[in-house]
């Protein structure tokens, strides 16, 4: 996305002119795979997170972006996405009830478990394509995933990611300007998924676990990623759902978006208009994002 002269936006950082001719210029050389490519790109940039670690699965969307952009040419992948044929999950598989049993009568005893292991990975994404509208999609950069439990038995998931570049109502919100959104967006974390599965009855359950979503996000995010994030993001689609469960677990609704996506450029409404919903992590995070270095 061309954002500037002599530049372009792709994963939320600016690639100048003279960068992408060092990426031709690496590409040109032909020793070196994709992964090789977006770990040489991170060092020679330097493209790090919070904790000082290379964003090499940032750096790969971007150059991909790149490619489709026309503005460089890969190599061929050694190895094909082996996920297009994964097999998906059967029910039988799950820790779920069966479908007779009874409502619980309580949200207590919901519980988070941040995924980790392998078959965690294939739960969350056994949930989120077989029961979330938006279904299951692959994110770059960070990100923290968690399976949500009732007593022994699975009731649903979530997802957080990267924050949306730029949203009207949320800035105006927030009041950042341009230069302090582009330094401190990676301390505003989105929740781009929350499933809680039909079958499993529970009052409030969504409220509780929103609520409770935040405490232990932060913890967790600081332990992989070396920062606090300070806010909380979500976007909840206006046709589909009201938004109930986001406020009355405190979450604020500071407007709408304008349903134009990320890269319609006509003023044009193509895609749903969302609620969007912040959850404030620390009592200061204003003068946070908008400091100056």
């Amino acid at each position: 996305m061309r954002v500037a002269e002599n530049s372009w936006r792709f994963c939320g950082r600016d690639f100048t002119a003279a960068e992408l001719a060092w990426i031709r210029a690496l590409l040109a050389d032909g020793k070196l795979n994709r992964s090789q490519l977006a770990r040489r790109l991170c060092e020679y940039l330097p493209w790090v997170n919070g904790a000082g670690q290379l964003k090499a699965m940032s750096c790969r969307v971007a150059m991909l972006r790149m490619e489709r952009a026309g503005l460089i040419r890969l190599p061929e992948p050694r190895h094909r996405n082996s996920n297009v044929r994964r097999p998906g999950l059967h029910r039988k598989d799950w820790p779920l009830p069966p479908l007779s049993a009874p409502r619980l009568a309580s949200a207590r005893g919901l519980r988070l478990e941040l995924v980790q292991t392998a078959q965690a990975k294939a739960w969350y994404r056994a949930l989120m394509e077989q029961h979330h509208y938006l279904g299951y999609t692959p994110s770059a950069g960070a990100q923290l995933r968690y399976l949500i439990w009732a007593e022994d038995f699975l009731a649903g998931g979530l997802g957080f990611g990267a924050a949306a570049w730029s949203i009207a109502s949320r800035d105006r919100w927030i009041g950042w300007t341009a230069a302090q959104r582009q330094r401190q967006l990676h301390l505003l974390v989105n929740n781009h998924r929350f499933l809680l599965l039909p079958w499993l009855r529970i009052p409030n359950a969504g409220s509780c676990v929103l609520g409770r979503v935040g405490r232990q996000l932060t913890q967790d995010w600081e332990k992989r990623y070396g920062y606090r994030p300070v806010l909380l993001e979500s976007f909840v689609e206006q046709e589909r759902f009201s938004g109930r469960s986001y406020q009355t677990a405190n979450w604020i609704c500071v407007g709408q978006t304008q349903g134009r996506g990320k890269l319609e450029k006509q003023h044009s409404r193509v895609v749903p208009v969302k609620s969007v919903f912040l959850y404030p992590l620390t009592a200061d995070f204003g003068d946070v994002l908008c400091t100056n270095p």
